[in-house]
């Protein structure tokens, strides 16, 4: 019985995981709870979510009444048509309502995902994967996360990029062959866990 538990829990798992993939690469018609299709979800781990959360506070709570501040204070310096200051502030503030609406927009869309929840022996969203070059025997170790997160100089690689793409569903000992920007790489996959 134990067993059985064990392998259900990782089937649900892998099963979510799977759902979220098909969403991202093919449109589908179904509709969630919250009026979203699977296809208009954005997938991000815990992590990065609560990145996006920080800065969405820090956005509302210090940017904003720092902009209206300074729109207030170039105001008082008169004619605002050839007010540089003021201008200034204007564009400042367009930009960090942009991001605000561009933060609110993808949160309200997230699909997110904790990683260390994942049992798994394929490479799924999610997935820190090490991996060799087979060309230069170079060994490095990528986390497939959503495309808020990417930052390659932390090894954190886009869902949507090639090398992510190449490698979803593959197990350790496969190689894959990834049509990256920078040309053709052929990797093998050395292991593959949740974190």
């Amino acid at each position: 019985r134990p067993f059985r538990i064990t392998i259900r829990k990782s089937n649900t798992e892998i099963n979510q995981s799977h759902r979220l993939l098909t969403s991202i690469f093919y449109s589908s018609s179904t509709t969630a709870k919250d009026g979203l299709t699977m296809s208009q979800r954005i997938p991000m781990t815990v992590r990065g979510a609560g990145k996006l959360k920080e800065e969405l506070k820090r956005l509302k709570s210090v940017e904003r009444p720092r902009i209206v501040e300074a729109i207030s204070v170039a105001r008082e310096h008169g004619d605002l048509s050839e007010n540089a200051e003021y201008h200034a502030a204007k564009e400042q503030q367009s930009f960090n309502e942009g991001r605000i609406t561009e933060l609110e927009t993808h949160l309200a869309q997230a699909e997110i995902i904790d990683p260390s929840k994942i049992q798994s022996h394929k490479v799924v969203f999610g997935a820190t994967v090490t991996v060799t070059d087979m060309e230069t025997k170079e060994e490095t170790t990528y986390q497939i996360v959503g495309v808020d997160e990417a930052n390659l100089d932390q090894g954190m690689i886009s869902i949507t990029s090639p090398m992510a793409r190449g490698m979803i569903g593959k197990e350790e000992g496969d190689r894959v062959q990834v049509h990256a920007p920078g040309g053709i790489r052929r990797i093998e996959i050395v292991e593959i866990h949740y974190r």
